[in-house]
């Protein structure tokens, strides 16, 4: 066989990235070029789900600082102290105005952006910047991936998907700008990958170093390649060459960036398989993968979509059939609704999870993750029957580092945006905004 052809196929499988160690007191700093991987740490998770929720079994009672549990949010008692509830946040701009139908694209799009969803099916998409990309932007050259943006369905950039409008808008919670989604990866293999690179412990910072010294030398290769060919070039294909070498150049950068980190040893975990059958397993292996990236400050924003609004997915793990958005109809059918309370439970379950992971793992100051991590979760509609976009269900969790004090039922007064809780947040991370989509003022969580 081919020596070359052997080598090719080695640089392939070895395309994979390592990442800097988790936060060790005992190192004193993280291995790490970052700056900033100190006590003061923040972290901001966005986490969604789909089609609203049963209030009856979600809301919880008793008053705002010694609020009681319903049915639905029982998984979180042992977080009780962690957890902060939010009644009466609004996003005006899902609800339908001139639009008309297309709430569940309303509802995905304008979750982080606090903007409407210009309404299209075509490619002329317009909505605004997403609240995690604000943050993700001001941290771009401080953690390896400026963001992590997960989800547990399958990505559609194109088509339409709801009433008229385009698929991106359904599919994605993440904007870069008002035109471009950042679509989620929903393979925890893949996610895992791309954070740690392939191979088992032991192999991937192997397989990092074979990477880069095979990009550099591509890089080389089609510098010396281009020069030769740019002199005998017309115009117009000069300029398509220059627009393809804007590529090369941000592959470069990447290297570099990569190469400024490091090359530290790889975390000892095992890499996931992919996508599994169970649905309880797959939020778990994502969630679990998300938990490394902040762990080892990979990055300090992501988004996870555990389904994007309007799915229809059914639940074998708890033994309904009956797809979601399907139950979300209920016209006030007692069967459905206690179907929906259970999918409640099941997903505030997987929250549950998550959060007593990050609980349980410490970070550079040796405190809980939890506590450095400001972590939403919550729907762009509140009851699914009526497609309404006010009294949100919202829990803010963790962030006692930012300040933020658990064990509270913030109720408030009169309908609030959801961008004021949006631009409280990007303010605790260090980012300098007076205002965010169509906030007002900051939500004060203090």
């Amino acid at each position: 066989m081919n020596r070359n052809a052997i080598d090719r196929r080695r640089f392939l499988r070895a395309s994979g990235i390592a990442l800097a160690l988790p936060a060790l007191p005992s190192l004193g700093k993280a291995i790490s070029a970052s700056e900033g991987s100190s006590a003061s740490t923040l972290r901001l998770c966005y986490l969604y789900v789909p089609n609203g929720v049963n209030m009856q079994h979600w809301r919880p009672s008793g008053s705002e600082d010694a609020l009681t549990l319903n049915r639905s949010t029982a998984a979180l008692e042992p977080l009780r102290n962690d957890l902060r509830f939010i009644s009466g946040l609004t996003h005006q701009h899902a609800f339908a105005g001139n639009d008309g139908g297309g709430d569940h694209a309303r509802a995905n799009a304008s979750y982080l952006t606090g903007q409407r969803a210009y309404k299209t099916a075509g490619s002329d998409i317009r909505i605004g910047v997403s609240a995690d990309q604000v943050v993700a932007q001001h941290y771009a050259e401080t953690t390896r991936l400026k963001s992590l943006e997960l989800s547990c369905d399958g990505v559609r950039k194109s088509g339409q998907c709801d009433s008229g409008y385009a698929c991106a808008y359904q599919f994605n919670i993440a904007w870069a700008d008002e035109r471009t989604p950042v679509a989620p990866e929903s393979n925890p293999r893949l996610v895992f990958e791309r954070l740690f690179g392939n191979g088992t412990h032991g192999q991937r910072r192997e397989n990092y170093q074979l990477r880069q010294a095979s990009q550099r030398s591509m890089l080389d290769f089609l510098k010396d390649e281009t020069k030769l060919v740019h002199r005998s070039l017309g115009r117009e294909d000069q300029a398509k060459l220059d627009e393809y070498l804007s590529g090369v150049r941000d592959i470069e950068s990447r290297i570099e960036k990569a190469e400024r980190f490091g090359f530290p040893q790889d975390p000892n975990h095992p890499t996931p398989p992919g996508i599994p059958d169970s649905y309880r397993q797959h939020i778990r292996l994502i969630s679990d993968v998300l938990t490394l990236a902040l762990e080892t400050d990979s990055t300090r924003v992501a988004t996870f979509m555990f389904a994007h609004d309007g799915s229809n997915r059914s639940f074998r793990d708890i033994e309904i059939g009956d797809g979601h958005h399907d139950l979300s109809h209920h016209q006030r059918n007692a069967d459905r609704l206690e179907k929906i309370a259970r999918i409640d439970t099941f997903y505030c379950e997987q929250l549950a999870y998550f959060l007593q992971t990050l609980k349980d793992r410490k970070d550079a100051s040796g405190q809980s993750l939890l506590d450095s991590t400001m972590v939403v979760y919550g729907s762009g509609i509140s009851d699914g029957d009526r497609h309404n976009h006010d009294d949100l269900p919202v829990i803010v969790a963790g962030g006692k580092a930012a300040g933020f004090r658990g064990g509270v039922h913030q109720k408030l007064s009169s309908p609030t945006p959801m961008s004021n809780l949006h631009l409280e947040l990007i303010q605790k991370m260090g980012v300098s905004l007076d205002q965010f989509g169509d906030s007002t003022e900051p939500l004060r969580l203090v």
